[in-house]
């Protein structure tokens, strides 16, 4: 008989539990018992779609998860869930994961782990500590046509490579380009306002196009490259939402041995697809590939003048081919994680983007310390 787990949700703040939460309770082992959110620094003006007070509404509704608790200490005491999904404002991930730990609950956190390195590590010691398993989830580990590009890069297809880009821009998590599944116009009444009382327009939450975008340049780069970084320079600014203070568009550069990282980021472009300035470009001494993430999934590879090639992506593994899938499979010791989502990587891709964070306050380029040294 298979195994059942009892899953909880703390935190709404992250619009992707939506997709989350609904990926884990399609799997048959499931069974939802409860959610709770945690407590904004600032209270929420006004609630519409994929802020937070929707997103409890909605997952608790269409997912019919039974009970829904204000604290989520409650909860944890109340239910003691095997699992927890993490998709709190980035600042409360190491609370969050401190606590479900002490409950002795794994955790799935939503991208990026945490909003600093010591934030991070400090989740790492908790589950180590408990003997649980955390997860980063990253929806680019979901994509076919990113994961049959690093297939490629591995066997060597563009040679040595030397450098990776990584872009992403819409018009802000909560604004009318955003574009996120299922809203064809998500948000488009919230004023400048109502979206500064959210927590992607605050710094101290853990907003900011740095953590949402440039985490993802962090994330790829290391997974491609299979080495971690040396050091990192960050810039950022507040162009064009004044209402909040975190920034609304970032710009990281990170060394490795043998390669560069570029990786920008805003909320102010509603980016279109031009020559491969959206979304991931991996450079190689023979080539250069683009992952093309459509409805026919592939990897366009350019060898120079005309001659391109076009790669069809392999679907992903049977089996292994949703979250849940993947991190049951593992709890049950049928295979290890997905490097992408396993908490040593992601410690080092936090170091990353830590040191971006740094360098855009001293404006000095900064060095990366190994971060898996500091569990112990």
């Amino acid at each position: 008989m298979a195994k059942e787990y009892r899953v909880g949700i703390i935190g709404f703040a992250h619009m992707h539990v939506n997709h989350v939460a609904s990926v884990f309770a399609e799997h048959s082992s499931t069974r939802m018992v409860a959610c709770a959110d945690t407590t904004p620094l600032v209270p929420e003006r006004k609630e519409d779609t994929y802020t937070r007070g929707w997103n409890l509404k909605h997952c608790a509704e269409t997912l019919a998860i039974p009970n829904v608790y204000d604290d989520y200490h409650e909860m944890l005491r109340q239910e003691e869930p095997d699992l927890v999904i993490v998709c709190s404002e980035n600042a409360q991930h190491a609370a969050v994961t401190q606590a479900c730990a002490a409950a002795g609950a794994h955790v799935v956190v939503e991208k990026p782990m945490a909003s600093s390195l010591s934030d991070a590590l400090a989740m790492a010691r908790a589950v180590r500590d408990a003997g649980t398993t955390l997860v980063t989830n990253w929806p680019s580990t979901w994509s076919p046509a990113i994961r049959q590009a690093q297939a490629l890069a591995a066997e060597g297809a563009i040679g040595r490579l030397l450098e990776i880009t990584w872009r992403g821009g819409h018009t802000g998590p909560l604004g009318p380009g955003s574009g996120h599944e299922g809203i064809e116009d998500p948000a488009a009444r919230l004023s400048g306002p109502d979206r500064a009382a959210t927590w992607w327009h605050q710094t101290e939450a853990g907003g900011g196009t740095m953590l949402d975008y440039c985490c993802y340049g962090c994330c790829v780069s290391r997974w491609f490259l299979g080495e971690p970084a040396m050091a990192a320079l960050g810039m950022n600014a507040n162009l064009a939402s004044h209402w909040g203070d975190a920034e609304d568009n970032a710009v990281m550069l990170a060394r490795f041995p043998g390669a560069l990282g570029l990786f920008e980021g805003s909320w102010t472009t509603l980016d279109p697809d031009h020559g491969g300035r959206k979304g991931m470009v991996v450079y190689g001494t023979k080539g250069t590939m683009i992952p093309e993430q459509t409805a026919e999934p592939a990897v366009r590879i350019q060898r120079g003048g005309d001659r391109i090639e076009r790669v069809e992506a392999a679907p992903l593994p049977e089996g292994r081919h949703t979250l849940a899938h993947e991190v049951y499979g593992h709890l049950e010791g049928r295979h290890e994680l997905h490097p992408t989502l396993e908490m040593g990587f992601n410690l080092e891709v936090m170091a990353i983007l830590d040191a971006g964070l740094r360098s855009s306050r001293s404006g000095k380029l900064e060095v990366i310390e190994n971060a898996t040294w500091c569990i112990g």
